[in-house]
């Protein structure tokens, strides 16, 4: 389980093809001797399983194993050398749950519709993926791209959010652009919600 608090930003070093399945090696600040094979580490929000990782410069270099599915429902199949992504560490018993619960098991990908840049926030609209957007409610919680964020409004598959100045300096968002494809991962008690009335 995840929080939706980045904790560091990674970038993508290499992509191997491996069969039906891409193997990611990313760079980050994390400590190498804290990470364990087989630790999930959830990169722009998707959970992955740590398959190798060493010491690389000041931080480490670890691998992970992107299978057909994941590669077909989230951005992971456009990573390249050189891609930044949003990382963060899986949470530990006694860790403070800042943000929300995030299982970075990703529903399907977002795309941003608009832009607007005030001052100090950035204010973004997203198009939900189709059926999802039941899910999402204004004033509730929703994963993109590994950040949890609160949903300002909701207009149909249309939905927005507003970035604060700490979200962007310390994730990938100021870099985010309309027509950008983002991870989505809906509120998981939204979900469990929703299956209970179907139930009914």
């Amino acid at each position: 389980m995840f929080t939706g608090i980045v904790t560091d930003v990674g970038r993508v070093t290499e992509v191997v093809r491996q069969n039906e399945i891409r193997r990611i090696t990313i760079e980050s600040s994390y400590d190498p001797e804290t990470i364990a094979i087989g630790a999930s580490i959830a990169c722009a929000g998707i959970c992955f399983t740590v398959v190798e990782c060493h010491a690389a410069n000041s931080g480490c270099r670890f691998a992970v194993e992107a299978a057909p599915e994941t590669l077909a429902v989230t951005t992971a199949a456009d990573w390249a050398e050189g891609t930044r992504i949003n990382l963060e560490r899986s949470l530990r018993v006694g860790d403070e749950l800042g943000g929300h619960l995030v299982s970075g098991h990703v529903d399907g990908v977002a795309i941003i519709e608009e832009r607007e840049d005030s001052v100090a926030t950035v204010r973004l609209v997203f198009e939900s993926p189709p059926g999802l957007s039941r899910f999402i409610a204004a004033k509730g919680s929703v994963a993109l791209d590994g950040t949890s964020l609160t949903v300002n409004r909701v207009s149909g598959i249309r939905f927005e959010c507003l970035l604060i100045p700490h979200t962007l300096a310390v994730t990938t968002w100021a870099e985010r652009k309309p027509g950008d494809g983002v991870n989505i991962e809906v509120d998981i008690l939204a979900r469990y919600v929703a299956r209970l009335r179907e139930g009914d």
